[in-house]
Order: C-alpha cells, then sequence, then structure tokens
C-alpha cells in the first residue's frame, strides 16, 4: 500500500495539483490536436494508405518506449527536470514533423511522432506526480482534478487545429508550428512544482518487491489489464475517426468538433470521479466504464451520421474516463512507497504497448479491410469486443476474489 502521509502535505498537494492541472489543459491540447491532423496528414504524405495512421502509431511507440526509462529518470532526477525533457522532446517531435510535411518527407513525420510520444509518456505521469505529496484520502481526488485539466484542452486543441490546419499553402505546417509554442510553455509552468526528489535507498531491499513478484499481485495486474483495455480501444476508435468522418463526406472541420467533444467527454467527469471512486469503489467505476466503451462501440455500428459520430465519441470518452481513473486508483493503492516508480513506468510500458497495437491496428483496419469507409468503421469498433470481456472477466475475477492482506 502506499504511505499514509500528513495532513500537513495538503497546502504544497494542491499547489502541484494546481500546476499539473495547468500543465493538462496548456501543454495537453497538443495531443488531441495531433490526433485530430495526424492520420490526415499521414495519409497525405503516405504512399499507402494503409499506413497513413503509422505516425500515430509511432506516437504510442515512443510513450511505450520512454515510460519505464523516464520513470526512472524522475527518480533519480525530479518529476520536475524530467518534465523539462519531456517538453523539450515535445518540441523536437513538433519540429521534425513540421519538416516532414513541408519536405513531403513520410519517414521524417514519423520520426517526429517518436520524439512525441516522449512528451506524452510525461504526461501520463502529471496523475501519478499529483499523488506523490497527497494524503491517502485526497489522492483520488488529484488523480481526477489532474486529468479535468483535459477539459481546457477539449476547447484549445481542436480551436488550434481549426486556426492553423488550412493557414499555410502547405496544410497542417502552421499546426505543428502552434505545438512547437505550446511545449515551449512547459518549462515556465513546470517551474512552480514542487515534489522534492524521492530519498535514496542505500540497500537492495529497501527497493520492494521485483517486477515478477509485483506483476503477480492481483490488484496490479487487473489495474494494468483494465487501464490498458481502456486506453487502447479509445485511441484504437479515435484514431480511426478523423479518417471514417472525412471518408463519409464530411469535413475535417467536423472531425475536429467530434473530437473535441469526446476530448470534453474524457476529462468533464473527472470533477466529479474521484468522489464517485471514494463513495463506491476504484472497481465498480471501472467496470461501469467497460459498459459505457461497449456503449459507443454499438452507437457507432449503428450509422455513420454525424449523429452517430458525436454519440459514439462522446460514449468513447466517458468510457475512458471512469475506466483510465479508476484503473489508476487501484494501481496507486497496490504497491508500496518504495515500489511507486518502478509500477508506474511498468505500467504505463504496458498500457501504451497495448495502445501502439491498437494504433498500428486501425489504420489497417480502417483503410486496408476494404474499400468502404462503412466497412472499415464497422471493423474498428467490432474489433472492441474481445478486449472488453478480457477486462471484463478480470475484473469480476478480483471483485470475486476473497480479500487478502497482500500489497
Amino acid at each position: 500500500m502506499t504511505e499514509a502521509l500528513p495532513i500537513e502535505n495538503m497546502p504544497r498537494a494542491r499547489r502541484n495539483v494546481i500546476v499539473l492541472l495547468l500543465a493538462q489543459a496548456l501543454l495537453g491540447a497538443q495531443m488531441s490536436m495531433i490526433f485530430i491532423v495526424g492520420g490526415l496528414a499521414g495519409q497525405m504524405l503516405s504512399p499507402n494508405p494503409c499506413i497513413a495512421t503509422l505516425p500515430l502509431s509511432m506516437v504510442v511507440l515512443g510513450t511505450a518506449l520512454s515510460a519505464r526509462p523516464l520513470a526512472s529518470f524522475m527518480r533519480q532526477h525530479g518529476r520536475k527536470t524530467g518534465f523539462f525533457l519531456a517538453c523539450g522532446a515535445g518540441a523536437i517531435g513538433a519540429g521534425l514533423a513540421a519538416i516532414g510535411i513541408y519536405v513531403g518527407n513520410f519517414w521524417l513525420f514519423m520520426l517526429g511522432g517518436l520524439f512525441t510520444g516522449i512528451y506524452q509518456a510525461a504526461q501520463g505521469f502529471y496523475r501519478f506526480a499529483a499523488t506523490d505529496c497527497a494524503p491517502p484520502e485526497f489522492q483520488a481526488k488529484a488523480i481526477s482534478w489532474v486529468l479535468a485539466g483535459g477539459l481546457a484542452a477539449a476547447f484549445t486543441g481542436p480551436f488550434l487545429v481549426r486556426a492553423t490546419a488550412e493557414a499555410t499553402a502547405i496544410p497542417f505546417l502552421a499546426t505543428y508550428a502552434a505545438i512547437i509554442v505550446l511545449n515551449l510553455l512547459g518549462p515556465v509552468l513546470f517551474a512552480f512544482l514542487d515534489i522534492p526528489k524521492p530519498a535514496a535507498t542505500s540497500h537492495e531491499a529497501a527497493r520492494g518487491r521485483s517486477l515478477a513478484e509485483l506483476i503477480r499481485v492481483p490488484q496490479i495486474a487487473v489495474a494494468m489489464i483494465c487501464g490498458m483495455v481502456s486506453y487502447a480501444l479509445m485511441n484504437l476508435v479515435m484514431t480511426s475517426t478523423p479518417l471514417a468522418v472525412v471518408g463519409c463526406g464530411f469535413h475535417t472541420a467536423d472531425a475536429a468538433n467530434i473530437v473535441s467533444f469526446h476530448v470534453l467527454a474524457m476529462f468533464a467527469p473527472s470533477f466529479f470521479t474521484g468522489h464517485l471512486i471514494a463513495r463506491f469503489g476504484a472497481q465498480r467505476i471501472v467496470m461501469l466504464g467497460l459498459v459505457i466503451l461497449a456503449g459507443a462501440g454499438a452507437v457507432a455500428l449503428s450509422g455513420v451520421e454525424l449523429g452517430h459520430f458525436y454519440v459514439a465519441l462522446v460514449l468513447l470518452g466517458l468510457g475512458w474516463n471512469f475506466g483510465f481513473i479508476g484503473a489508476t486508483s487501484m494501481l496507486t493503492r497496490a504497491y508500496r512507497p518504495e515500489e511507486r516508480e518502478r509500477v508506474q513506468g511498468l505500467n504505463d510500458a504496458i498500457v501504451f504497448g497495448g495502445v501502439f497495437v491498437a494504433s498500428l491496428s486501425s489504420g489497417g483496419l480502417m483503410n486496408c479491410l476494404s474499400s468502404s469507409t462503412q466497412t472499415g468503421w464497422n471493423a474498428v469498433n467490432v474489433a472492441m469486443l474481445p478486449f472488453l470481456l478480457l477486462a471484463g472477466c478480470s475484473l469480476i475475477w478480483l471483485m470475486l476474489k476473497p480479500k487478502t492482506s497482500e500489497g
């Protein structure tokens, strides 16, 4: 279990939550921007439509590969230094992507996505950083409040896309220039973060259980499965959405508006998700999230009018919120303080490894399964089913399992 922290930490915890909430709101806008235009820019540059979403997959691959090293780096040098580093990587990634668009080089555009993934890995640690100085009773609320910062990103990201996508003769070039500027704001914001570096451990015993032992803890294993499935399925469908919307005869602005509502649904519930977890328990909230994700797939399969896209993507965002925040809350209560960074790094490596597979599959299902946009869109949503069953069955097993003192 995580260590009880004194109530005196509350002012520091609240300050850090504010900083991280603002980071989620401002810097986090770049992720919605990239997922709106990345597939469309990839389709413009790609030598093969089947790999149009590969640049987005490279973002996720960069996240999966950097999650554990970044966690170790933060343990040695602190959260603030790690977040500074990630902002630099985000600026480099956007710069490489912009150059790739300018010269028409698909592979350079993909390389930019790999660097962007380092930033996304750091953004994933915002929720964990919010709990570093927080007493146990404040941790679920801290996580949900930080993620609530994405509410602003739901508006700023798509707004910037609408303002920049066609602002230059080459589409999307100005969009990536705006992302560079967002990353340059990061160090100014993180200068106000107040999280002390973890105390150095003097012997191996202080490191806690091995990764092999940790992954066999039922609550840790199930939390990782549910977090991975919630995030991967959200990414699977969201990555394909702009392609499906435009492919069904609507406009890029429509895709941006739909993604805006989706991101709004992802983060607006965060104002009360922590309260729901405190009242009903994380496991029940995760189960509710999985059910809502299944509902999103059912709506998407029922038609391809704009209304279907809006409702499906709103449900997708809401299901992600309950599933992912609930799984994160489960995880933070299942490890010891000295195991924190290793478990968090392993969790995000597993989560974004699953998201990478989902993102990679999205373009193939959408563009290569058939010549029909609707058939490809249907395939994307049907692909959710087996993973929802995996997460749901594992969660039911954990809920029915007799409680032990392990943790």
